[in-house]
Protein backbone atom coordinates (compact mmCIF):
# COMPACT_ATOMS: atom_id res chain seq x y z
CA UNK A 1 0.00 0.00 0.00
CA UNK A 2 1.05 3.32 -0.79
CA UNK A 3 -1.14 6.30 0.44
CA UNK A 4 1.38 9.61 0.02
CA UNK A 5 0.77 13.16 1.34
CA UNK A 6 1.90 15.67 -0.84
CA UNK A 7 2.41 19.78 0.45
CA UNK A 8 4.48 22.27 -0.57
CA UNK A 9 5.12 24.95 1.94
CA UNK A 10 7.52 28.25 1.68
CA UNK A 11 10.41 28.81 4.01
CA UNK A 12 8.06 30.32 6.50
CA UNK A 13 5.56 27.65 6.70
CA UNK A 14 2.87 29.34 4.49
CA UNK A 15 1.50 26.79 2.11
CA UNK A 16 -0.66 29.56 -0.03
CA UNK A 17 0.15 32.70 -1.56
CA UNK A 18 -2.66 35.04 -2.86
CA UNK A 19 -4.88 31.69 -2.35
CA UNK A 20 -3.32 28.89 -4.37
CA UNK A 21 -0.11 26.82 -3.99
CA UNK A 22 1.21 28.11 -7.22
CA UNK A 23 2.84 30.72 -5.12
CA UNK A 24 4.51 28.82 -2.87
CA UNK A 25 5.29 26.17 -5.58
CA UNK A 26 8.75 25.93 -7.50
CA UNK A 27 9.43 24.06 -10.86
CA UNK A 28 11.48 21.60 -8.72
CA UNK A 29 8.80 20.55 -6.65
CA UNK A 30 6.04 20.86 -9.43
CA UNK A 31 8.58 18.17 -11.42
CA UNK A 32 8.60 15.79 -7.68
CA UNK A 33 4.84 16.32 -7.75
CA UNK A 34 3.71 15.12 -10.91
CA UNK A 35 6.29 11.98 -10.40
CA UNK A 36 4.18 10.41 -7.38
CA UNK A 37 0.81 11.87 -8.69
CA UNK A 38 1.40 9.22 -12.37
CA UNK A 39 1.84 6.25 -9.93
CA UNK A 40 -1.57 6.93 -8.30
CA UNK A 41 -4.61 5.14 -8.22
CA UNK A 42 -6.81 7.94 -6.87
CA UNK A 43 -6.17 11.69 -6.12
CA UNK A 44 -7.41 12.68 -2.52
CA UNK A 45 -8.33 16.56 -2.14
CA UNK A 46 -10.48 18.65 -0.12
CA UNK A 47 -12.89 21.29 -1.07
CA UNK A 48 -10.61 24.34 -0.34
CA UNK A 49 -8.18 22.69 -2.38
CA UNK A 50 -10.75 22.11 -5.29
CA UNK A 51 -12.00 25.31 -5.39
CA UNK A 52 -8.69 26.87 -5.59
CA UNK A 53 -6.40 24.67 -7.79
CA UNK A 54 -6.88 23.17 -10.92
CA UNK A 55 -8.86 19.73 -11.07
CA UNK A 56 -11.06 19.58 -14.10
CA UNK A 57 -9.25 17.25 -15.61
CA UNK A 58 -7.21 14.47 -13.76
CA UNK A 59 -5.02 11.47 -15.37
CA UNK A 60 -7.13 8.92 -12.30
CA UNK A 61 -9.88 9.85 -10.45
CA UNK A 62 -10.12 12.72 -8.14
CA UNK A 63 -12.22 12.20 -4.47
CA UNK A 64 -13.34 15.59 -3.11
CA UNK A 65 -14.25 15.73 1.17
CA UNK A 66 -16.47 18.71 0.91
CA UNK A 67 -20.14 19.59 2.41
CA UNK A 68 -21.07 20.95 -0.91
CA UNK A 69 -20.84 20.10 -4.59
CA UNK A 70 -17.63 21.53 -5.94
CA UNK A 71 -19.04 23.28 -9.34
CA UNK A 72 -15.20 23.53 -10.85
CA UNK A 73 -15.31 19.69 -11.17
CA UNK A 74 -18.52 19.38 -12.84
CA UNK A 75 -16.70 18.74 -16.21
CA UNK A 76 -14.20 16.29 -14.61
CA UNK A 77 -15.62 12.17 -15.53
CA UNK A 78 -13.54 10.92 -13.04
CA UNK A 79 -14.51 13.45 -9.90
CA UNK A 80 -16.45 12.51 -6.93
CA UNK A 81 -17.56 14.70 -4.33
CA UNK A 82 -18.10 12.87 -0.86
CA UNK A 83 -19.40 14.68 2.32
CA UNK A 84 -17.36 12.54 4.62
CA UNK A 85 -14.93 12.63 7.18
CA UNK A 86 -11.01 12.82 5.78
CA UNK A 87 -10.44 9.25 7.80
CA UNK A 88 -13.54 7.93 6.43
CA UNK A 89 -13.30 9.53 2.18
CA UNK A 90 -9.88 8.18 2.42
CA UNK A 91 -11.09 4.30 4.00
CA UNK A 92 -14.17 4.56 1.41
CA UNK A 93 -11.19 5.65 -1.54
CA UNK A 94 -8.75 3.13 -1.04
CA UNK A 95 -11.84 0.09 -0.78
CA UNK A 96 -13.34 1.47 -3.75
CA UNK A 97 -9.96 2.67 -6.06
CA UNK A 98 -7.23 0.77 -4.66
CA UNK A 99 -4.11 1.28 -2.67
CA UNK A 100 -2.21 3.76 -4.42
CA UNK A 101 -3.73 7.44 -2.91
CA UNK A 102 -1.98 10.73 -3.77
CA UNK A 103 -3.57 12.77 -0.71
CA UNK A 104 -3.06 16.22 -2.79
CA UNK A 105 -5.38 18.34 0.31
CA UNK A 106 -4.33 20.85 2.52
CA UNK A 107 -2.24 21.23 5.71
CA UNK A 108 -5.99 21.04 7.76
CA UNK A 109 -6.51 17.98 5.92
CA UNK A 110 -3.38 16.56 6.35
CA UNK A 111 -2.94 17.12 9.83
CA UNK A 112 -6.68 15.70 10.36
CA UNK A 113 -5.23 12.55 9.36
CA UNK A 114 -1.85 12.39 10.20
CA UNK A 115 -3.86 13.54 14.13
CA UNK A 116 -6.02 10.56 13.49
CA UNK A 117 -3.39 8.11 13.67
CA UNK A 118 -4.14 7.17 10.37
CA UNK A 119 -0.08 6.58 10.32
CA UNK A 120 -0.02 4.09 12.74
CA UNK A 121 -2.84 2.29 11.39
CA UNK A 122 -1.27 1.75 7.78
CA UNK A 123 -3.44 4.21 6.00
CA UNK A 124 -0.47 7.05 5.25
CA UNK A 125 2.90 5.38 4.32
CA UNK A 126 4.50 8.91 3.83
CA UNK A 127 4.27 12.65 3.88
CA UNK A 128 6.09 14.60 1.09
CA UNK A 129 7.13 18.21 1.83
CA UNK A 130 8.32 20.55 -0.51
CA UNK A 131 9.85 23.71 0.94
CA UNK A 132 10.69 26.82 -1.27
CA UNK A 133 12.12 29.98 -0.50
CA UNK A 134 8.44 31.82 -0.75
CA UNK A 135 7.23 33.33 1.94
CA UNK A 136 4.94 35.98 3.16
CA UNK A 137 2.16 33.51 2.00
CA UNK A 138 -1.18 32.21 3.93
CA UNK A 139 -2.30 29.37 5.73
CA UNK A 140 0.88 28.36 7.65
CA UNK A 141 1.51 25.21 9.16
CA UNK A 142 4.07 23.74 11.71
CA UNK A 143 6.58 22.18 9.87
CA UNK A 144 8.13 20.22 12.61
CA UNK A 145 4.67 19.84 13.92
CA UNK A 146 3.62 17.84 10.91
CA UNK A 147 7.16 15.88 10.33
CA UNK A 148 6.93 14.32 14.08
CA UNK A 149 4.60 11.61 13.49
CA UNK A 150 7.08 10.41 11.17
CA UNK A 151 9.98 8.27 12.11
CA UNK A 152 12.03 8.12 8.97
CA UNK A 153 13.38 11.17 6.90
CA UNK A 154 15.40 11.61 4.23
CA UNK A 155 16.39 14.92 2.35
CA UNK A 156 17.72 16.24 -0.48
CA UNK A 157 18.04 19.93 -2.09
CA UNK A 158 17.12 20.76 -5.78
CA UNK A 159 17.34 23.63 -7.65
CA UNK A 160 16.90 25.73 -4.14
CA UNK A 161 13.67 23.44 -3.03
CA UNK A 162 14.50 20.97 -0.10
CA UNK A 163 12.56 18.16 0.03
CA UNK A 164 11.98 15.96 2.89
CA UNK A 165 10.87 12.51 2.78
CA UNK A 166 8.71 11.43 5.79
CA UNK A 167 7.84 8.22 6.61
CA UNK A 168 6.85 5.59 9.80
Amino acid sequence: MAVIATLVVGADGSTTKDGSSQGVTSGADRAHFLEHRRLADCIFIGGNTARTEPYARTPVPVVVISRNLIKSLASNPLAHCWNLSPVAGLNKAIEIFGPRIHVEAGASIISELIAAELIAAGRIDQLELSITSATGGEMRVDIDSLLRAFTTREERVIDGTRFVSASK
